[in-house]
């Protein structure tokens, strides 16, 4: 397993540069490098690519369908859908190929069977916990539910806790968000590995879907 906070990072793989803790810097994809990148590392071609953003065949002017059902079914647990507004390509019907959009509250809700949305976000952790005011107990308190995040997928494929060991206790700022954007990866990763065996759902329709992981306790 392979999983890096940036496609320069993830691309530098491919000739040996590990990213070791250089801070990671945002750039516009390069889907024909990342693809060939992801390549060399797994040795076989890439047949699903699950991405964190608004996808759908027309353009995206209003609210989709998909973005109704899935609040509909998660909203009261924290974890309603923005309106989106991007002109992306999609892929909606199963079984799923080539690229779907995945959104990462929902799915990580059925992952660890979660009543509700979890607290998982860097930037977040003061309105998640407004009684702690010492920087130190915050910071545990996220480490904790993100060591939470990456045990339970773990136990759906090795790999996961090696990959994403916790972040040192002095980090802090854009090294809490790297590691976090790494995690978001894996999770993204985790619900394209669902979909083929029938353990993930499509939300929406032939225009647009979300695809949403289908936790141990649905069956």
């Amino acid at each position: 397993m392979a999983v890096d906070a940036s496609y320069g990072h993830f691309i530098g793989r491919a000739s040996g540069v590990e990213p070791g803790g250089a801070r990671p810097r945002g750039s516009k994809p390069d889907a024909a490098a990342l693809l060939s990148t992801a390549r060399e590392i797994c040795g076989r071609r890439v047949d699903l690519v699950p991405v964190d953003l608004p996808l759908s065949r027309q353009p995206i002017n209003k609210r989709r369908r998909c973005d109704d059902e899935v609040t509909r079914k998660y909203g009261a647990r924290g974890a309603a859908t923005h309106s989106p507004s991007d002109e992306r390509p999609g892929c909606t019907k199963p079984p799923a190929r080539g690229l779907i959009e995945v959104y990462l509250h929902p799915a990580l809700i059925e992952f660890l069977e979660e009543p509700r949305r979890l607290p998982y976000k860097a930037s977040k952790i003061r309105a998640y916990w407004p009684d702690l005011t010492v920087a130190d107990d915050l910071q545990l308190k996220l480490r904790t539910v993100w060591e939470r995040i990456v045990e339970a997928l773990e136990q759906r494929f090795a790999g996961v806790a090696e990959a994403l060991p916790s972040p040192a206790p002095d980090h802090r700022g854009w090294r809490l968000k790297a590691y976090e954007d790494k995690l978001d990866a894996v999770v993204c990763c985790a619900v394209a590995i669902a979909c083929p065996d029938g353990k993930a759902k499509a939300y929406g329709d032939d225009e647009a879907a979300i695809w949403v992981p289908i936790g141990d306790a649905s069956g």
